[in-house]
């Protein structure tokens, strides 16, 4: 097993222990300009096919798969037939519904 040399640096543990205490008491707002957070890449696209298979892997009617994503059930068929494309949350959610179908059914 090869050893690496980790270099500990004592003042930068103190300040991000402070850094959570102040978060944690109120005192500090989470910011990018205060904070680097890794976001989350862009939610990627999803045919009609694939919401589709996302919909019949839950085994869901179109009309209660849409109220589970909050949504209209005109804008879940219209996403089905391909006339429109899920943006932002909407796809989002769908990803979730996807990879961890278990989620959107307990919410």
């Amino acid at each position: 097993m090869k050893s690496t040399d980790i270099q500990f640096n004592a003042e930068d543990l103190l300040i991000a222990v402070e850094d959570v205490r102040d978060h944690v008491a109120g005192k500090r707002k989470v910011t990018l300009r205060t904070t680097q957070v890794r976001l989350p890449d862009p939610a990627p696209e999803m045919s009609p096919e694939e919401i589709v298979a996302a919909r019949e892997s839950l085994n869901l009617s179109q009309t209660v798969f849409a109220r589970l994503l909050n949504v209209p059930t005109v804008t879940a068929v219209s996403w089905e037939k391909g006339r429109r494309k899920p943006s932002g949350a909407a796809l989002r959610l769908l990803q979730v519904a996807r990879k961890h179908p278990e989620a959107i059914l307990e919410a």
